[in-house]
């Protein structure tokens, strides 16, 4: 006989409201409908695809041979933006529910890995690019004013419905972003930042896990007390070191006050939430006491997908930053100092634009200041540990 028992977390990973994908019934008729002999070209609608490359200097009639790669490695671009959009729609479906069961957190993992693998793409992409020289591109650069890369708008709605706060936005020749589009592509974005973005939803979804307050488990009032005796320990072992000078003594024990200092404002909710009302911080206080429970004990099984989907959204950040940072040396090393072809000033902006400002998760990558090694954790109370986990036990036949 085998007993194997998974306890499901309730709300934020349990429920069953879902909506967006197609349902088992839906799939099984799929599967059982026949195709009406699909040809690849016109699946693929290649006449369409191939024929939508329009040199501009082809039209000037004076063929620039690079501009062919100019043109086919931004539609590429846009291609993927178009699959990263369909994405992240799916995710902000899920996660626009109250409850969540714990298969579609393995979906929401999957696909935010599909993002990050197709944003290393786009990094290597522009190595492709590259390839041009910078005599090159001037044959034909002059052809594209006033068109610049900065109106993407499928790049633009990326931004917004990961959560790019607007008033973070490094200001377009002293203007908002917005002004810089036709008014059918102005009124898209205008709708996508109206919508629920992702990092709202994830901040709700934190604010609703179990487990960080309970009957006889206050992780918050644990884990504090876990850092100040820690904090302490390492204070008198400095103290007491016969091998540090004084000067070096002196540094170190400045250093760990700055520390405890930082531990102490995270510990304070009033001052938490001053450094939200700065911008210093985004989450919300319970959002951020969530996360860093998950990130401490992200071995315990029902925490695994939870910290998976956080690390992933750090590291989509994190590629974000890649791709502006090798973007603005491809500028830099083809047009040097000269001013883009939107009128902005080029390599200058763009450079502006590489920075804690454009990261939507930075209170996630930070986390990590706040964390204490594993001996040091709080340990947790057996009827949370239980919930968190689950049991296997196997019985073995009795003897003939």
């Amino acid at each position: 006989c085998i007993h194997f028992s998974f306890v499901c977390m309730s709300c934020p990973f349990g429920g069953n409201s879902h909506k967006g994908d197609s349902t088992d019934e839906e799939k099984e008729r799929l599967y059982a409908t026949k195709g009406e002999g699909e040809y690849y070209h016109s699946y693929l609608q290649l006449d369409k695809l191939l024929d939508a490359q329009k040199p501009a200097s082809e039209v000037a009639g004076c063929t620039a041979h690079s501009e062919m790669l100019f043109i086919i490695t931004h539609q590429t671009y846009e291609l993927w933006f178009k699959q990263i959009i369909h994405e992240l729609d799916s995710i902000i479906q899920i996660f626009s529910n109250d409850f969540i069961k714990e298969n579609l957190l393995l979906i929401v993992a999957s696909r935010l890995t599909r993002i990050t693998e197709i944003q290393r793409i786009l990094i290597e992409q522009i190595r492709v690019l590259e390839t041009m020289t910078p005599m090159e591109f001037l044959d034909f650069r002059n052809l594209l004013t006033p068109a610049s890369g900065f109106q993407s708008v499928q790049f633009r709605l990326i931004e917004n419905k990961l959560g790019l706060v607007s008033e973070n936005r490094v200001q377009y020749q002293n203007t908002t972003y917005m002004n810089y589009f036709q008014p059918d592509h102005q009124q898209v974005l205008q709708d996508s930042q109206n919508e629920n973005c992702l990092f709202y939803l994830i901040e709700k979804w934190l604010e609703r896990t179990p487990f960080v307050e309970e009957e006889n488990y206050q992780f918050w009032t644990e884990y504090r007390k876990a850092v100040e005796e820690m904090l302490d320990n390492e204070k008198r072992v400095t103290e007491e070191n016969p091998l540090l000078t004084e000067e070096s003594r002196e540094a170190q024990l400045a250093s760990q006050e700055r520390t405890a200092k930082s531990f102490r404002e995270m510990f304070d909710e009033n001052k938490y939430n001053e450094q939200r009302s700065r911008g210093d911080r985004r989450l919300s206080y319970k959002a951020c006491q969530a996360a860093l429970f998950i990130y401490a004990y992200r071995e315990q099984p029902v925490l695994q997908l939870p910290y998976k989907i956080l690390h992933l959204l750090t590291e989509i950040d994190e590629n974000m930053v890649t791709w502006r940072f090798r973007h603005v040396m491809m500028v830099q090393r083809m047009i040097g100092l000269k001013i883009g072809t939107g009128g902005s000033s080029g390599y200058y902006y763009l450079r502006s634009t590489v920075s804690d400002r454009y990261k939507i998760f930075l209170d996630l990558m930070t986390l990590s200041t706040y964390m204490i090694p594993h001996n040091a954790l709080p340990k947790l109370s057996d009827a949370t540990k239980k919930r968190l986990g689950f049991s296997y036990m196997h019985f073995p036949p009795e003897s003939m």
